[in-house]
């Protein structure tokens, strides 16, 4: 058996916790043979709701589950951890302007990060869920200038499947059958969900996933819209934000990060842009097209951009650039 790799999942009494844990304890994510530490960080009002969580953890008696750590102290979390799932931040309450959303959260992240420069392992792999996600990622690994920049990404995983499984539904064919979607920019509703590169599997012949839907305004309007509007889709229905869909999508992306992606296949992440071929500005954490091998991410260049693409790529881009340069004011004063 393999030494137990240490990870830490934050905001870990909330629901996308609760349907995460369980998935990493029983070994979805790092591997069938790989025993795990789990830490579990949140705030101190929530410690109580901690030790349920850490019961049934006990409880479902998964083998591969060393030990389940409660805290609410960064010292102890980030404490020469192997991964971290940053899934706590502030969530925004009615009457909220996005300012003062990013305010509460660069205080957040710029806390974490410092501790993961403090106190975690420098090949730490850092994933960012809590929104804004992209400029949270940003201001963790800015506050964290030990670790490389490549060791940090935020999640737009949750959109490329839900991309993913609307041209299935509409193709008739299982998820499995689409491939190489893209999710560019910002996880908000300026993202711009990309199928010019995607095949579709049909009945056993790989199509252009154009070719395949044979809808163009389709992809080109409700698509992008539904892709954008899901999370929102979500709550009016649920009342709450989406748990299940989310953590499985965390489950996606780290479980790409430790084993790879499939030759020939792209996924998207949100990465740090510098040396991009797309012209996107380089100082921001913006989905991309990636490819993953040996635990080290590449953006994947040179796909060619049409002029409907390149608009909804540098709109998505331009307000990650506002969202930084109002977290950058907020993390300098």
């Amino acid at each position: 058996m393999a030494e137990p790799i240490r990870v830490v999942v934050t905001g870990a009494a909330g629901q996308i916790a609760y349907s995460l844990l369980f998935s990493i304890a029983k070994g979805d994510v790092f591997g069938k043979d790989q025993p795990i530490i789990l830490i579990l960080l949140d705030i101190p009002p929530m410690l109580p709701v901690l030790d349920g969580v850490v019961m049934e953890l006990q409880d479902c008696a998964l083998p591969l589950l060393r030990e389940v750590i409660p805290t609410d102290k960064v010292e102890v979390g980030f404490k020469d951890i192997d991964a971290a799932i940053l899934v706590g931040s502030m969530p925004r309450k009615e009457g909220m302007e996005r300012k003062d959303l990013l305010k509460a959260n660069v205080a957040i992240f710029k806390t974490q990060g410092a501790a993961l420069d403090k106190y975690a392992k420098k090949t730490v792999k850092v994933l960012v869920v809590g929104n804004p996600a992209n400029t949270n990622c940003l201001i963790a690994s800015k506050s964290a200038p030990s670790i490389p920049k490549e060791n940090f990404s935020c999640l737009t995983r949750l959109d490329h499947n839900r991309a993913c499984s609307q041209v299935a539904m509409r193709c008739g064919v299982s998820s499995n059958n689409v491939k190489n979607v893209i999710i560019w920019g910002n996880h908000s509703s300026t993202q711009y969900p990309d199928v010019h590169h995607a095949k579709v599997n049909v009945s056993g012949a790989e199509k252009a996933a154009y070719d395949a839907v044979k809808d163009d305004a389709w992809l080109r309007g409700d698509f992008i819209s539904t892709v954008q509007q899901r999370g929102a889709a979500v709550i009016k229905a649920r009342k709450l934000s989406s748990a299940m869909s989310a953590a499985k999508a965390i489950c996606d992306h780290m479980r790409d990060i430790w084993f790879g992606t499939k030759e020939g296949e792209f996924i998207s992440m949100g990465v740090y842009a510098a040396g991009n071929s797309y012209g996107i500005p380089e100082d921001l954490i913006y989905s991309f097209p990636i490819q993953i091998k040996n635990k080290t991410w590449k953006i994947v260049d040179g796909l060619p951009i049409n002029d409907f693409s390149r608009a909804k790529m540098d709109a998505t881009a331009a307000e990650l650039v506002e969202e930084r340069d109002t977290a950058l004011d907020f993390l300098s004063q």
